[in-house]
């Protein structure tokens, strides 16, 4: 649970700024680092480590199942790695997993598989309402099971199978999914092989990518499309990372500086995989000026720096195909889509249901406040822009709602416009971004904080 609630009120606008910021660091990659660390035999070394209360639960969990892990100095752990199948916490312990949607769905590949386990899995009150059948069907295939029978949503007993074997998996758009079937096959019989239909952001397939064994195996078939095979039973190596910035959030600062008079902004050293840029790539396609430079490779990822100017967009258009490699951007997107004049439109995003809150409705909610025309169905979104925002004496509250990237984009909407916005249960964004406020305050942000627990 997040400890200090408080709100946040926005009501000036901000100045022009020419800055260089560094980002809090990528926290899928660095969940994925402890729990394959974990999995791996010896001591995993991890550097530049988010600290943020996303990644926190994935370490409380991974101590309660028996792993060793020192931090050794801020943002460096090491993971004393305990091998395939060795997790283990007494019969009907109960493992927290807060906040993280990533944590969960991966955590519980891992243990689907991992033999002798029974343990009871919960979350806050946000990654309770999200619907896991999905992933309780999969992880069935490999012989785990769930309780209470037919509920699709945590908190749910796990049963870890005695005896798993490799299954063949057809992946669409979920990330998230496609690591929990990679992560299950690592200690199941077999060959646990998955087909890519649509490409989803590849951490997981590029850490174990880098093991010097032979337990992931990556090709493309006839129809180009990936296949993943994973070898079970194998022996992992150590892991020796570092970790670059992370692009979701970058895109709130690189929102704030496109939508600002006369600024400039350099992100250093940001994860820019191809699948996670179409936030940029999608921008850039409508009049915003953003490069990337000093691009290099680093454990299988690109990292590089965005270099940002304001920018005169025009209405975005956002066709289905961009959903998997910016899935977390939609909610910043929709507030710069309001102060773009003309129609936005966007497509392929019912998913956006079942994030940490309804991401179509609440994001709808706040725009309507702001005066700004809305519609949206089960699948898409039109955004009616204004060049203006002309009730900038109303003031906008955004609820608690446990969403950290509505809360950050709240944040944008009124930096950019000077409308006043009042954001409860703001604590929630140390999820992801614990450095935030902080970097709003260096660009020269206004703001006040106050404690409501």
């Amino acid at each position: 649970m997040l400890n200090k609630s408080f709100s946040v009120t926005i009501s000036k606008k901000i100045d022009k700024y020419k800055k260089t910021i560094q980002v809090d660091s990528d926290k899928s990659i660095s969940i994925r680092s402890f729990l394959i660390g974990a999995i791996s035999h010896n001591i995993s070394k991890l550097n530049n480590v988010l600290e943020s209360e996303d990644v926190n639960s994935a370490i409380k969990c991974l101590r309660k199942l028996g792993v060793k892990i020192v931090k050794t100095k801020p943002k460096q752990y090491f993971v004393y790695g305990k091998g395939l199948g060795s997790l283990f916490a007494k019969k009907n312990s109960v493992l927290d997993l807060g906040n993280s949607g990533t944590l969960a769905r991966l955590l519980i590949g891992i243990l689907s598989t991992t033999p002798n386990v029974q343990v009871k899995l919960q979350g806050d009150k946000s990654l309770n309402k999200r619907n896991m059948s999905k992933l309780i069907k999969l992880m069935n295939e490999f012989g785990a099971e769930f309780y209470p029978k037919n509920k699709s949503n945590l908190p749910l007993t796990i049963i870890s199978s005695q005896m798993p074997v490799g299954i063949e998996y057809k992946a669409g758009i979920s990330a998230q999914l496609k690591s929990a079937v990679i992560l299950a096959g690592l200690n199941s019989y077999g060959i646990t092989t998955v087909t890519e239909e649509k490409e989803s952001r590849p951490h997981t397939e590029n850490i174990l990518a880098e093991n010097s064994s032979k337990i992931i195996e990556l090709k493309k078939n006839k129809k180009k499309q990936n296949i993943i095979k994973i070898f079970g039973k194998g022996y992992l190596d150590p892991l020796k990372l570092s970790i670059s910035g992370d692009p979701s959030s970058a895109a709130f600062f690189t929102a704030l500086t496109l939508l600002n008079d006369n600024s400039k902004l350099k992100i250093r050293n940001v994860g820019l995989n191809p699948k996670r840029i179409g936030f940029y790539k999608l921008l850039k396609n409508h009049g915003a000026k953003i490069q990337f430079k000093n691009l290099r490779k680093n454990n299988n990822e690109l990292i590089g720096n965005i270099h940002i100017k304001s920018s005169k967009l025009t209405p975005i258009k956002a066709s289905s195909a961009y959903y998997t490699s910016l899935t977390d951007e939609y909610p910043i997107l929709f507030i710069m889509a309001a102060l773009i004049p003309g129609i936005s439109v966007f497509k392929g995003i019912k998913d956006l249901a079942n994030k940490e809150s309804n991401r179509i409705e609440e994001m709808k909610k706040i725009l309507i406040q702001s005066g700004i025309k809305c519609k949206s169905k089960k699948d898409e979104m039109k955004v009616y822009g204004l060049k203006k925002i002309k009730n900038k004496n109303k003031i906008i509250n955004v609820p608690n709602l446990s969403d950290h990237r509505i809360c950050m984009s709240a944040t944008i909407l009124s930096l950019v416009t000077g409308i006043k916005i009042k954001i409860k249960n703001f604590e929630t964004v140390k999820t992801s971004s614990p450095s935030f406020l902080n970097i709003i305050k260096s660009l020269g942000g206004k703001f006040e904080i106050k404690k409501t627990s």
